[in-house]
């Protein structure tokens, strides 16, 4: 159900192209919102499986009590109504293609997304006149997440706003933060400056003059070399932005071939993300039949962004990465995480090499193994919380989820079981693998590679809930090689919660050691050394 902070959602969606787009575009009342699908990949081989997804729209209404109002026309209605007479917990589409559709009685305009960006801080401020609401929930797709920077960023910065003031969250699907680029020959070739049915939106010049306040192009009118375009410059606290990233350019169709197997077949992977924003990864493709608007794993990762009351982030602490056996080679490290609930039959989150994005561990050299901490390295795309593994204090994140409320939660249990089966907790899973390659001379070389055979693997089972004595919310967690029945046992996975690290505040943190097998390739070198271990911390949101 909607929770008092509920906030009012404005969606935008993504770029149409030219006219027949644009016109296709404006035929559907909801711009692609209302989607769902059928078909969603679940097994080894990747086949495609039935499986019904309502569409964002429709389980925003069931999860959360959202209600549609349309009335003829979303934004003429709300300019009829009174002020404050419309609720909080709605949803509104931000209908900025209308004015360029040649279907209607009225003359095309040209599209231009700087008049859309001011056209959105128009529209949000009707909506939170009308709702009487502090702030909105911005969702977007694809282009429509760079409508909602230019507004945060450059619109209302020119009217003296300061867009935290009206912007709560910041939700984006499969948005080109850093633009669109074609792989060719090994090289990443951007979009022109002139593109052919307007795609000049998605080149870093003309981004640079979008996303930039006028009081800095009056002195730079130019795109620095240094230029960030993943960089929110202040206008939103990252920690409130979250990018779905996805990695399935396979289903995405030709143009796929064009910008290349790391991307969801139009956004490459490293294109898709706002420095330090939250983020999750899903093989789910641009749009289309596996789009990822119309997926579960979207709706479940917006859902838990929008109303979900704690975020959890499991790290790997205290690994000690093995020292290589040749001074010629390095040693490159990688973790692949998939992160799963019980009841469903998608992932929150995947970080595979097949799909190109494992996490990087580190390298380490025959000649100069680390020792101590260097430079912290830059955030990037599969890399939300910097770190170092292999040293002394490093760590690497791997996975964060934000937790629905207990209502929530059990909700979800009982859309999923069946009544006599009902558990009040809900399960998750964290299932790590750790990869090991070879560099000689810069490049790879396979003599004792066994291919897709990691060196070690095992999943963390974990139940979050109230237990069963004294109805208060507790963890319980349990590697899966130490019970290996996980699916099949009743929860709590283990009789005893964990009790929560002495000397922690303002956030819950467990330290959960490796197993054996984990240890006896990322444990102890020493004595005194520290376990090897994944970190929770589990962190109320304001």
């Amino acid at each position: 159900m909607a929770d008092q902070g509920a906030c009012p959602i404005i969606y935008i969606r993504g770029f149409a192209g030219g006219t027949s787009g644009i016109d296709s575009a404006t035929d559907d009342p909801f711009y692609g919102f209302n989607a769902g699908a059928t078909h969603v990949r679940v097994d080894g081989d990747g086949k495609p499986q039935f499986y019904q997804f309502a569409g964002p729209l429709v389980r925003l209404m069931e999860d959360e009590d959202y209600r549609v109002v349309v009335h003829g026309g979303q934004e003429a209605y709300l300019k009829s109504a009174g002020k404050g007479t419309q609720p909080p917990n709605s949803i509104w589409v931000y209908r900025f293609y209308d004015t360029a559709a040649d279907t209607f009685d009225w003359k095309a305009a040209s599209y231009d997304l700087p008049t859309a960006a001011k056209g959105l801080l128009a529209f949000t401020d009707l909506v939170l006149d009308k709702t009487g609401a502090a702030k909105v929930w911005l969702v977007a797709h694809s282009m429509g997440g760079l409508i909602c920077r230019s507004m945060i960023q450059k619109v209302c910065p020119d009217a003296g706003r300061r867009a935290a003031d009206v912007v709560g969250k910041l939700y984006t699907f499969a948005t080109p933060h850093n633009g669109i680029a074609f792989a060719v020959a090994g090289m990443n070739i951007p979009v022109p400056e002139i593109a052919p049915l307007g795609a000049e939106i998605f080149n870093h010049d003309v981004m640079y003059r979008y996303l930039t306040p006028d009081s800095v192009l009056q002195h730079t009118p130019d795109r620095p070399n240094d230029w960030d375009a993943h960089d929110l410059a202040g206008g939103v606290d990252p920690a409130r932005v979250f990018c779905l990233i996805g990695t399935n350019a396979a289903d995405y169709g030709l143009v796929s071939k064009a910008v290349g197997p790391k991307s969801d077949g139009l956004v490459q992977i490293d294109n898709a993300y706002v420095r330090h924003a939250n983020r999750s990864f899903v093989h789910r493709s641009h749009s289309g039949v596996y789009g990822e608007v119309n997926s579960e794993e979207g709706y479940q990762n917006l859902r838990r962004f929008l109303f979900g009351t704690r975020k959890a982030t499991a790290e790997l602490v205290n690994a000690q990465l093995p020292r290589p056996t040749d001074d010629d080679v390095i040693d490159v490290w990688q973790a692949e995480v998939r992160v799963s609930i019980r009841g469903l039959p998608v992932l929150l989150s995947e970080q595979t090499a097949a799909h190109y994005c494992p996490i990087e561990l580190g390298k380490v050299a025959g000649k100069h193994v680390a020792t101590q901490a260097g430079p912290t390295p830059e955030d990037d795309a599969v890399t939300a919380e910097p770190g170092q593994v292999g040293i002394p204090g490093g760590a690497a994140c791997l996975a964060s989820v934000f937790l629905l409320d207990a209502q929530g939660a059990s909700q979800l249990q009982r859309e999923n079981l069946t009544p006599e089966t009902v558990s009040p907790r809900c399960r998750y899973s964290l299932q790590l693998s750790v990869l090991h390659l070879q560099q000689e001379h810069g490049l790879f070389f396979w003599h004792n590679h066994l291919e897709t055979l990691p060196e070690w693997e095992d999943a963390l089972i974990i139940d979050v809930g109230p237990s069963d004595d004294d109805g208060d919310e507790h963890l319980w967690a349990a590697w899966q090689s130490e019970n290996p029945k996980v699916t099949s046992v009743p929860d709590p996975i283990t009789a005893q919660p964990l009790e929560p690290d002495p000397g922690t505040s303002g956030q819950l943190i467990f330290t959960i050691p490796l197993p054996s097998a984990g240890q006896n390739l990322l444990g102890p070198r020493a004595d005194g050394d520290l376990l090897a271990a994944i970190r929770l911390s589990v962190a109320e949101l304001s």
